[in-house]
């Protein structure tokens, strides 16, 4: 590409690395590092992706692979492709109503859609922008009340899997939200984000005036002043409890009648232990490396964990995805599936409903290539002997 061409970005984005250079010219710096960064120095952020590189793949030819079918099933739901938007709050601020427009999309190229709890879209919105059931996301609140509230409320809009974030007892130190001001009060702070939101007109055009109301749909009627953005966060953050044990979750799973999803599994003994409190998958996740640094990647522990419970239970991965090779790694590895975070929201917030269409396509152009060049046609033949261990 000529340098007339870099300057004009006459380029088409291809990559979820493609569509997070979209959206960081298009998000304020608050919001794009929000979504972007990571606890600590990020050294675990950096670990999901780069061990997913360091899988190898054997590559086996003379294989009928004429017909390469990429469908599968998640908690019960026939899939084209073993993937599920995860759940990722504020995304309604990283594009207008961006939790309906990304259900949508994922409505019409056929993967779960997880709203979050913390997402700014309503369950309402979202069930009509998705048309059927998706997934809903809950974390563990102090107010247990709250907590029954959204999950009848939740099973009342349709959903029938719960995706329970269990490894946030509190908020990670993410650095990169404290030097955006994030959380912080007084003119300074109010300077520093004004300033990033006025280097943004587009974003204040389209989503800040054009998608409101900017508050978090789910748990709005539940918070004082829900009108106020930081009394929000306020609230949200007195919430986290970190006396959480496994009797809460079995608690959980007697007021919850659909799948049970847990999210946040890095240790077999843990993955063991949710299986004993009745979920009927995990995920495989150190939430995007945005709590501990310097725990593990999330692919490093999967075999350990596939092989403690992937027989009673179906094992799910998310952090470091950003191919269909990676896709196709995870299932090798033992995963019945992935679930991709900032990926899907650069592609929303770069380039809109038809930038995160197109990454889809591309995930699935991608593995379906993989496949192929891997000699095998179906997701359910996808195994360990397509490693190379050499």
């Amino acid at each position: 590409m000529t340098g007339s061409a870099k300057r004009m970005n006459l380029s088409y984005p291809v990559t979820a690395a493609d569509y997070r250079r979209l959206a960081q010219r298009r998000l304020p710096g608050f919001l794009f590092d929000y979504i972007d960064g990571g606890a600590g120095d990020e050294i675990t952020l950096a670990a999901n992706v780069a061990d997913f590189a360091r899988v190898k793949l054997r590559q086996r030819v003379l294989v009928d692979v004429s017909r390469i079918d990429t469908a599968a099933t998640l908690a019960g739901e026939s899939c084209t492709l073993p993937l599920a938007l995860a759940p990722v709050g504020l995304a309604g601020m990283m594009a207008r109503r961006g939790e309906a427009q990304a259900a949508r999309v994922a409505a019409a190229a056929g993967v779960p859609f997880t709203l979050s709890t913390v997402g700014i879209c309503p369950l309402d919105e979202v069930r009509a922008a998705y048309g059927a059931p998706f997934w809903f996301q809950l974390y563990m609140l102090r107010d247990r009340g709250v907590v029954q509230a959204l999950l009848q409320r939740a099973w009342d809009t349709g959903c029938r899997t719960l995706v329970f974030t269990i490894d946030l007892p509190l908020p990670g130190p993410r650095h990169r939200d404290t030097r955006r001001g994030l959380g912080a009060h007084g003119l300074r702070a109010a300077l520093l984000k004004n300033a990033q939101v006025l280097a943004r007109p587009g974003w204040i055009w389209n989503v800040a005036l054009r998608g409101k109301p900017l508050r978090f749909g789910s748990i709005a009627e539940h918070v004082p002043d829900a009108r106020d953005f930081n009394a929000l966060r306020s609230w949200i953050d007195t919430q986290f409890d970190a006396s959480v044990t496994w009797r809460d979750i079995e608690w959980l799973r007697g007021h919850w009648k659909g799948k049970l999803l847990l999210k946040g599994i890095l240790d077999a003994d843990d993955a063991r232990a949710a299986v004993n409190a009745g979920a009927d998958g995990i995920v495989v996740s150190n939430h995007g490396g945005r709590q501990l640094d310097s725990a593990a990647s999330s692919v490093s522990k999967l075999p350990a964990i596939v092989q403690a419970v992937g027989a009673k239970t179906e094992v799910l991965i998310d952090g470091g995805v950003r191919s269909g090779a990676d896709i196709f790694k995870a299932l090798a590895l033992g995963a019945r599936g992935v679930l991709i975070g900032r990926p899907w929201v650069w592609a929303l917030a770069g380039a809109g409903q038809r930038g995160l269409r197109d990454l889809l396509a591309t995930l699935q152009g991608e593995l379906k290539l993989t496949m192929t060049m891997a000699g095998v046609t179906r997701i359910a033949d996808i195994g360990a002997n397509h490693i190379d261990h050499n």
